[in-house]
């Protein structure tokens, strides 16, 4: 996710994938409660399906992560206001040369079904998480820990082993990991969901913890209607310091988030994290100092499908710079999203900051607007194949039509050509990521990323470096592998970041991506919440809010 700064610490968020947020009316277990503050109040907000079960290292989308960030506590934990990597169930994480560490957990931590929380519980679950007879879907970011490549063979050949070779459980607190290679700021990646804990319950009845998961977070699931609702309740014996200070949350379905922005001012609503681009001119005036708007660590982008051999030829990187040249993304900023959304020129986020990765020029003129040279381009590399480009969305947030709309627009304008661009809208998200995973896209589609943690190797090697858990589009370049490597083993922090940029800009050279803008998070939330806030990543932080 991100690290912004916020006014009265208030932040939001817009979830890269989609949703909005709902409220409810009658008494707590029905999902409404005029609670008095005192923290046993309930709160609505939305949510979307989420693509895959509750697994932490089998969630790779933002719907899904919203639970697993409120049911789970990790190693570390980002401070929802800097992005600060802080303890939270690591006591300390220490290493003499970056590739091999010992960790100590804090005692007394419990599961909510009060299993304890030992290095068993985190060495089993990371196990689980990289073998790949499991298929989750982030195995990928335990492939640093060595023994990666016997549990998790990526070159079709079969699994050896069960378990990896680089964990070691020392004792009831404590465990090492030794990494294949030097990872300086690997500590830092261990606040993301794939690197939490699970109970034995997990591997003793699967099917029963997958029916109803259990973690060791502020709030516990109590329940959940596939495309209904989704409710949370308050743990009370939860054993960290962020207790939920309500009692609990009502996350509901919504395919469109224009619903649910009505249902926020008809007053069936509490909290809207996605507000329609529909409604951004007149939020302000409809919510006051309900609405928020801050910089988040998202940036949205158009990916290609490199296993198509149409759009992976070579040329295409001319057609591929083309069509980034023809996207007017300056107008479509101010006129769609009335500015809560920037122009990128990198493909990171501006929450980094300079010293953290982010450049803005970085993309320099492949990211500029200019319709000659996007149709001098476009014509020198072959031109569109099939002759017209179909830009995929999934259609159940409005917002989504309404840019890709004005993308498609500002293309057909550039090659005078109306027909040049069209939109493939797809019905909901869920259906859209199981088109993109299942490698089904035949053009270009809608790439959103929410960071999981804030580095600028975040925001380029789960993305792009070969057979990264979420290379969606599947794009390979052996030189941006090795720089991305480089870096990761590079203990100085401006040489690591220097490293990350000449990837990036080898990114840059083939078009690997188009990153179309940065986007702030923007929520609205009822009248009877109140210290509302979202963190950096995008995610409300839901055990602060009150209801009153």
């Amino acid at each position: 996710m991100r690290g912004a700064t916020h006014a009265r610490w208030a932040a939001c968020a817009v979830a890269v994938a989609l949703t909005a947020t709902a409220c409810g009316g009658g008494d707590d277990d029905s999902g409404g409660g005029s609670g008095t503050g005192d923290g046993s109040g309930i709160l609505s907000s939305s949510w979307g399906d989420p693509q895959n079960p509750l697994e932490p290292a089998n969630t790779n989308e933002v719907q899904g992560g919203k639970v697993l960030d409120m049911i789970f506590r990790g190693l570390k934990r980002y401070d929802a206001r800097t992005g600060k990597a802080n303890d939270m169930m690591a006591e300390k994480i220490e290493t003499t040369d970056s590739q091999n560490f010992t960790v100590t957990i804090k005692d007394g931590w419990k599961f909510s079904n009060g299993e304890a929380v030992t290095a068993k519980s985190f060495v089993d679950a990371w196990n689980y998480g990289a073998s790949l007879k499991n298929n989750q879907k982030n195995a990928y970011f335990f492939g640093y820990i060595d023994g990666y490549d016997k549990a998790h063979p990526e070159d079709g050949s079969k699994q050896t082993a069960d378990t990896l070779s680089g964990l070691v459980v020392t004792g009831t607190n404590t465990f090492t990991v030794k990494l294949n290679q030097k990872f300086s700021t690997f500590p830092d990646t261990l606040g993301y969901a794939a690197f939490s804990p699970l109970p034995q319950a997990f591997f003793k009845d699967h099917a029963a913890w997958v029916s109803k998961p259990v973690g060791n977070g502020p709030y516990a699931i109590d329940s959940y209607t596939k495309g209904s609702q989704m409710s949370l309740r308050k743990w009370d014996a939860y054993s960290g310091t962020d207790k939920a200070r309500n009692g609990g949350v009502d996350l509901k379905v919504y395919t469109d988030n224009n619903t649910a922005y009505t249902d926020l001012m008809a007053g069936n609503l509490d909290l809207v994290d996605d507000v329609p681009a529909a409604q951004l001119g007149n939020v302000k005036s409809d919510l006051g100092d309900r609405y928020i708007n801050t910089p988040a660590g998202i940036i949205q982008t158009l990916a290609f499908p490199f296993y198509d051999k149409d759009w992976a030829k070579p040329g295409m990187e001319k057609v591929r710079t083309g069509l980034s040249r023809a996207i007017n993304r300056e107008q479509i900023t101010d006129t769609i999203f009335q500015k809560t959304r920037t122009p990128a020129g990198d493909w990171t986020s501006p929450v980094l900051g300079e010293e953290g990765g982010f450049k803005a020029d970085l993309c320099g003129d492949a990211c500029e607007y200019d319709p000659e040279e996007a149709k001098k381009l476009i014509e020198e590399g072959g031109g569109f194949p099939g002759g017209q480009v179909k830009i995929s969305y999934n259609a159940d947030s409005g917002s989504h039509k309404q840019w890709v709309d004005a993308v498609c627009n500002s293309v057909n304008n550039v090659l005078d050509n109306d027909k040049a661009c069209v939109a493939n809208p797809v019905g909901t998200f869920a259906d859209f990521r199981n088109q993109i995973t299942q490698s089904k896209m035949s053009g270009p589609f809608r790439a959103g990323w929410q960071m999981d943690y804030p580095l600028i190797q975040n925001f380029l090697q789960p993305l792009y470096y070969t057979n990264a858990s979420s290379n969606d589009g599947k794009w390979t370049n052996k030189e941006f592998d090795k720089l991305v490597d480089e870096a990761n083993a590079e203990t100085d922090q401006a040489k690591a970041v220097d490293l990350f940029q000449q990837a990036e800009e080898v990114l840059r050279d083939d078009m690997g991506a188009i990153p179309l803008w940065y986007q702030n998070g923007s929520a609205g939330y009822s009248e009877r919440l109140s210290n509302v806030a979202l963190s950096p990543f995008s995610l409300p932080v839901y055990s602060e809010i009150k209801v009153s």
